[in-house]
């Protein structure tokens, strides 16, 4: 009765306001019917990235308040908290895996770069920038995602394991409904059945975030473009009443909308709201609206996500004498609370480890060195560091795994889908440097790489470099075996390249005393091991040719001044370590690289010929500080019949303050500290800005007898920089007391 005269009151109260033209800020809420009647409550969560995060804080509140679900309908982020609570987790469990999560790490565009193979670092170093593209059916094609969405999958793949064999969703604890958008008709997907974790990821299929996906045939986008708010697929579930929790993100002001991606955003948001309207419009007296207030809290703030749960709780709590009057009977609660617990999964042993989905590559390659192997128990960490394992030869847009019941145990599938725009991949980068002082130079950088061009793993990579120097380079990479293991993944590789470029001689006090045209020719082939994802050895033969022509000299030139070519054979034995997290702006990690040549050189004269280098960088990170310590020696025999010596030092962070190549020689000793901290403020398309300082010594000398710690010199550089879709760029002051104080523009690797 008492029941029955609150939402007799509410309802005139709701009457009284619309006739006075008030209106709430929320949808008014009676009393749900009284308890005797045993109200089935429907919960509907509305999409909005990030800021669906506060779903979990309004959970928790709902759970204090005994608030009973019977059936949960969501829109993409609403989806994935309200699929998985509707699984069994609770608001707690919820909150625990979501504060704990590395959002920057689960949304990167490739695996973690210490786990992928040396091959795949190596290019890093040929092009720094992140943007790919490739060629597939004679069409120059892009990925469809800005992001990446495999570490969503496996996220989601974890959580949901206890219910896998689960493909109704109303015989799930809650029964539960998924809305995606179908990106070919325009009309809304309602996803009731099938695989929850590939239909929470579907709902959250952003346009131009994340690649769309393929579910019965249907191309599926973000539900949110359709029904961001679905209350009448929670009505469709048989519910009375429905709790409607919206956090959609609001409309820009027009500070924000003076860019193209600001109007396309804003173009969005314009979509959706319009469909969150109507779907308020269809609420009744006996619903429950409710809004918390995320202030300036954007779709993409995850890395807040212990402040966006606080806000939802904070505010739900704030809504407890609404949520009382939805309060289940003590007893009837605690029935349901109960049903609704998630069970853990049992030990699972595994029949059989398969491969699925892709029609490019040949993934049983791999078989041999995953963790996960027929006859085991199913593991969830090794399972997901196997999907890493896989998504790391930078082939597939997704890399999920899945359990398929058998009758004594479950066989392991991993569904890989390959890119589209593979298997022939393009990458375009650009260095520049600029010194203010008229000294400039720039190169365009393209590289092709066609992978499996056999089943063993057979690669033709090439890279083309335009401009100050200009530099071709081809390889053909081929496995020795068709199935590996971390000790017999032998391979050999075929190589040829070129490059040319402009060398200035210099006297002692900086004056310019004569320039050259330096040409090189090489063709090499190797045989090498990869170890583990430490890094890389080979061992081969390599024939050099070089040419060295003088385009100006000057009086005090006193070297050779004719054109000199000069030929080399040898053994070359080169190895690298790398376990850098980035190539650019690395926060942790090291990189040790070595290089030995050994053979002859015919000049005039056929002579013994030895040159080596060995560099090595360390990096590490305290609170907010990054110190990269890198440090590198490089000796050769050339001698003085040379009109150009080996190694060159100058240049930003190659001894700043100095010009390029100003120092040069046949032994070099180059030491750096780096510092740098990365700005609270992130760019678009880009990973970070960074403010930094550099302190440097080093020196070149003719021969290596010649070296000495007492004759170095230094210089050093304080910067700004940044990480970006094209490569890192610098812009600093740089400063040598034998050189020069100056400001350097750098766009590429130092």
């Amino acid at each position: 009765m008492r029941g029955m005269t609150l939402r007799l009151a509410l309802a005139a109260l709701t009457f009284a306001c619309s006739l006075s033209g008030t209106a709430f800020g929320q949808a008014a809420a009676s009393a749900p019917a009284s308890a005797a009647s045993h109200p089935r409550i429907g919960l509907v969560l509305s999409g909005g990235g990030a800021r669906g995060l506060a779903h979990v804080g309004v959970l928790k509140a709902l759970e204090r308040a005994h608030v009973r679900i019977d059936a949960i309908a969501g829109t993409s982020m609403g989806a994935i908290v309200g699929g998985l609570y509707a699984s069994g987790m609770s608001a707690e469990q919820l909150e625990t895996e979501l504060r704990r999560i590395d959002w920057d790490a689960l949304f990167a565009t490739r695996v973690a770069r210490p786990f992928l193979s040396q091959r795949r670092k190596e290019e890093d170093f040929e092009i720094s920038t992140g943007l790919e593209f490739g060629v597939h059916d004679g069409q120059l094609s892009a990925p469809q995602g800005a992001l990446s969405s495999r570490g969503l999958e496996l996220l989601l793949r974890r959580l949901t394991l206890p219910v896998r064999h689960v493909d109704d969703f109303d015989r799930l604890p809650i029964p539960f409904r998924a809305v995606a958008t179908d990106m070919e008709t325009g009309k809304p997907v309602i996803l009731s059945h099938g695989d929850l974790a590939v239909a929470l990821r579907s709902s959250m299929s952003v346009p131009g975030v994340f690649a769309p996906t393929e579910v019965d045939g249907h191309l599926l986008g973000d539900g949110g473009l359709v029904d961001n708010l679905p209350v009448d697929i929670a009505r469709a579930m048989g519910v009375d009443e429905v709790i409607v929790i919206n956090i959609g993100t609001p409309l820009s002001g027009r500070d924000a909308l003076s860019s193209v991606v600001g109007l396309s955003e804003q173009m969005i948001a314009i979509l959706i709201e319009q469909n969150v309207e109507r779907s308020i419009a269809t609420l009744g007296p006996h619903d429950l609206l409710l809004g918390p207030d995320l202030g300036k809290l954007t779709s993409s703030d995850f890395g807040r996500a212990a402040e966006l749960i606080k806000i939802g709780d904070d505010y739900a709590q704030a809504q407890a004498g609404r949520l009382a009057a939805y309060a289940a009977p003590a007893p009837e609660y605690a029935q349901w609370l109960a049903a609704h617990v998630q069970q853990p999964m049992e030990p699972t042993p595994l029949l059989a480890v398969k491969f699925e989905g892709s029609l490019q590559t040949n993934p049983g390659r791999f078989e041999a060195k995953l963790q996960s192997q027929a006859g085991e128990l199913f593991d969830t960490k090794k399972a997901e560091a196997d999907a890493r394992r896989l998504a790391a030869s930078g082939d597939y847009t997704s890399a999920d795994y899945r359990l398929v019941p058998g009758p004594a145990g479950e066989t392991l599938v991993f569904d890989l889908q390959d890119k589209p725009w593979g298997p022939n991949y393009l990458r375009a980068g650009l260095d520049l440097h600029a010194d203010f002082s008229g000294h400039s130079g720039f190169d365009v950088k393209l590289s092709h790489n066609h992978h499996w061009l056999t089943e063993n793993g057979t690669e033709w990579r090439n890279f083309v470099q335009v401009g100050e120097r200009p530099a071709i380079f081809s390889e053909i990479y081929h496995p020795l075996w068709r199935n590996i293991d971390d000790s017999s993944d032998w391979f050999t590789a075929a190589y040829i390249a070129g490059d040319r470029q402009h060398r200035t001689a210099y006297a002692t006090d900086g004056t310019e005393v004569a320039q050259f045209l330096r040409s090189t020719g090489q063709a090499g082939l190797d045989f090498g091991l990869p170890f583990s994802r430490l890094g890389e050895l080979r061992a081969g033969f390599v024939h050099l040719t070089t040419s060295t022509t003088p385009t100006l000299l000057s009086a005090a030139w006193t070297g050779p001044t004719q054109a000199q070519v000069w030929q080399e054979d040898g053994l070359r034995v080169r190895g690298v370590v790398d376990q850098l997290d980035y190539v650019n702006f690395p926060t942790s990690g090291y990189r040790l690289e070595g290089e030995s040549v050994v053979g002859t050189r015919r000049l005039r004269r056929s002579e013994h010929m030895a040159r080596g280098s060995v560099e090595g960088t360390v990096v590490d990170t305290f609170g907010r500080s990054t110190f990269e310590l890198h440090g590198a020696v490089k000796l050769s025999d050339e001698n003085a019949q040379l009109a150009v010596d080996q190694y060159t030092l100058g240049g930003f962070q190659q001894l700043s303050g100095y010009r390029p190549d100003q120092l040069s020689g046949n032994a070099v000793l180059f030491g750096r500290l780096n510092w740098y901290m990365r700005l609270s403020q992130t760019p678009v398309f880009a990973r970070g800005f960074f403010v930094g300082a550099s302190l440097e010594a080093g020196n070149a000398w003719d021969d290596r007898s010649e070296m000495s710690l007492a004759h170095l010199r230094g210089g050093g550089s304080l910067y700004l920089g940044a990480d970006t879709g094209i490569g890192p760029m610098y812009l600093g002051l740089t400063y040598a007391p034998r050189g020069e104080l100056g400001v350097a523009l750098f766009i590429g690797r130092p």
